[in-house]
């Protein structure tokens, strides 16, 4: 088999998946970039609306040999693979330094209203996250500990930011995700679907120790994490059925968003856990 022919640089497919990098273009076209070898796997088994997520596929060739599952994955999920040189890849990407596979995907994200209907038990709420790594890594953690979903509400950074899907690491293709939807509906849905809306924050009245110890983690639950600088507003706050905060047990002044979300998402998939056990 003779070497494949590279893409043109000045190819319009290479133009458009270039745009990407840039908000407006990925709204318009309801297109997102995920980058590197675990992404594009994810990605390439993954279905949204009963379409391949993957819609195509831009590859170096040493990429492609070393990751032959992953382009076989793309190629028999319908994507079409352009291979291209690295000085292609590096214009697409968003990363200083590019793993040789950049994907265009369709957007994913579900509506809030299905998730409601599927009755989850434990839910991460990004509320005025403003920080893509900072976003992609909660979603991260939540799909680690479990949970049925994520909401991303309309003061928060963009799901498809290229940091907060690098960040991810797959995690946007596990577990459904909404988008844009205002904190106070999020809110009075998740609680009229039977949930217990908590506000984490390192100024919570509750201890999160303490509420294990009184059992009551072990309901539904949705967590209400907010921007690391200045937490949660007050009227935000004012929403939940309770603001818990992280015991400090050490000398450390807090811990930051991401850690302390996965305490509270974990802490909770523990008590669902032994609740359903018992």
């Amino acid at each position: 088999m003779g070497t494949p022919e590279l893409i043109s640089p000045r190819s319009t497919r290479v133009a458009a998946a270039r745009r990407l990098a840039k908000r407006n273009f990925r709204a318009k076209e309801h297109r997102f970039l995920a980058e590197g070898p675990q992404a594009v796997r994810e990605a390439a088994g993954h279905h949204s609306g009963g379409e391949p997520t993957l819609v195509e596929l831009f590859t170096t060739v040493e990429a492609a040999e070393r990751y032959a599952d992953v382009i076989g994955a793309a190629l028999d999920g319908g994507a079409r693979v352009h291979y291209a040189d690295e000085s292609v890849i590096a214009d697409i990407s968003t990363t200083v330094t590019p793993q040789g596979l950049v994907g265009v995907c369709r957007f994913l994200d579900s509506p809030f209203e299905a998730i409601l209907a599927a009755r989850p038990k434990l839910v991460a709420v990004l509320a005025h996250v403003r920080d893509p790594g900072n976003a992609g890594t909660v979603l991260r953690c939540a799909d680690a500990a479990g949970a049925d979903a994520v909401i991303f509400t309309d003061a928060s950074v963009d799901l498809y930011n290229p940091k907060a899907v690098r960040a991810s690491v797959g995690s946007h293709f596990h577990l459904p995700v909404a988008v844009g939807v205002p904190v106070e509906r999020a809110v009075q849905g998740l609680r009229d679907t039977g949930v217990r809306v908590l506000a984490a924050d390192g100024a919570g009245t509750d201890d999160l120790d303490a509420e294990l110890d009184k059992g009551t983690m072990g309901t539904p639950t949705a967590w209400i994490f907010g921007n690391e600088a200045w937490g949660l507003p007050e009227e935000t706050r004012a929403l939940a059925d309770a603001v818990v905060r992280v015991p400090i047990h050490g000398r450390a002044e807090s811990l930051n968003l991401a850690t302390a979300a996965a305490v509270c998402l974990y802490a909770s998939a523990r008590a669902q856990r032994s609740t359903t056990a018992g």
